[in-house]
């Protein structure tokens, strides 16, 4: 049989074509003509203010932890129902993980809970927009500015969705933090195989963002005339994504609308039959809330129990169709409970650890293939 896949990379034809005349230019290693080329078109678009290609959402993240200049104590907040990678970039630098519980509607962050968990050491607050799913960004840009604090928002599946204000209004994500990361990872609308881009929208920051990426150098300010000679001047990495990638990207962007509406097919007509081809299993559907304009990354449904989730999966499997669950709770994990005595109740974080299913959701995926394929007999 046939597996269809979670999912399945979208490849425009020009990916190569590129990748090829980066070789040409006799340059493959970072911040060339493609990396130029797609931080602009990010900047422009999204209204971004500064942008830095990365080799992963991961590393946007570290890059962000170095930023805000973090230090051993410092409490962030953040979900617990998130990639692992949101809590180990401020592991990494030794601070405090305070983990508030998911939404009863949708897997976000619950917004609500915030505020109760702030304190005196707390530096940051990290909002992760699920799923391409806003968080309520205004509720939580209010307590950032109430209390002084840093904003970063975790927005890897994100590009193309937007907040929606109560007017009507929409912004895009990305935009509301002093810092962003977003994901190019294979798995994501956009892909590039890995790669991630930092948004830096607090200006103090834009020149120590260069630094950082140049492995801790002035780099950029010697190549610009700026200084005589380049040498070490901070902490950093070698963060800035390869040529090969930027280009890759660039074709990928130069696609984007066919891809978001070849998505979009796929995502309405999950919404609109999935619940009468699997009749009999009493599950919630995914719906968005109010303030969120997604972005048709992922499709999800919550089964009453973990059992019924764990049934559907291997139903699922037998007729031909690979469905994944997602998220461990962190606040579970055993490397946060070997360095915190005692155990984190997050009811909603957990339900959705426990029952929550994903089904493919790729640009080539053929509905009429799945329609055949997951209807029960």
């Amino acid at each position: 049989m046939n597996l269809i896949p979670f999912n399945y990379p979208y490849f425009t034809g020009k990916e190569s074509e590129y990748i090829m005349d980066a070789f040409h230019e006799g340059k493959i290693s970072a911040n060339g003509k493609y990396t130029q080329l797609c931080q602009e078109f990010l900047e422009t678009k999204y209204g971004f203010k500064k942008s830095f290609l990365t080799n992963s959402c991961t590393q946007a993240l570290e890059m962000a932890t170095l930023l805000m200049d973090l230090k051993p104590g410092d409490e962030i907040i953040m979900p617990s129902f998130t990639f692992v990678s949101t809590a180990n970039a401020f592991a990494l630098r030794g601070c405090k993980i305070i983990f508030v519980d998911s939404r009863r509607d949708y897997p976000g962050m619950d917004e609500n809970l915030i505020e109760g968990l702030i304190s005196k050491k707390t530096r940051a607050i990290v909002a992760v927009h699920y799923g391409g799913i806003a968080c309520d960004m205004e509720k939580i840009v209010a307590l950032v500015r109430q209390y002084g604090l840093f904003l970063v928002e975790d927005a890897a599946p994100a590009l193309e969705a937007n907040f929606r204000y109560k007017s009507g209004k929409i912004q895009a994500l990305g935009t509301f933090g002093h810092f962003a990361a977003f994901s190019f990872h294979e798995t994501k609308n956009i892909s590039t195989g890995e790669g991630g881009l930092l948004v830096v929208n607090d200006e103090r920051f834009f020149q120590q963002a260069e630094r950082i990426r140049d492995k801790g150098t002035n780099r950029s300010a010697y190549f610009e005339g700026q200084v005589d000679h380049y040498e070490w001047v901070s902490l950093g990495s070698a963060y800035g994504a390869s040529e090969i990638m930027a280009a890759c990207l660039w074709a990928q962007l130069q696609e984007q609308e066919r891809i978001q509406s070849k998505r979009r097919k796929i995502w309405e007509w999950y919404d609109q039959n999935l619940g009468e081809l699997l009749n009999g299993y009493e599950w919630d559907w995914m719906k968005s809330p109010d303030h969120a304009v997604h972005n048709f990354h992922i499709y999800y449904g919550v089964a009453k129990t973990k059992q019924e989730r764990d049934q559907m999966i291997s139903h699922l499997k037998e007729k031909g169709v690979m469905a994944v669950f997602h998220y461990q709770c962190l606040h579970q994990s055993h490397y946060y409970l070997s360095n915190k005595p005692g155990p984190l109740k997050l009811v909603e974080a957990e339900k959705y650890s426990q029952r929550l299913l994903r089904f493919p959701l790729f640009a080539d995926l053929e509905i009429e293939k799945i329609a055949n394929l997951i209807s029960r007999p």
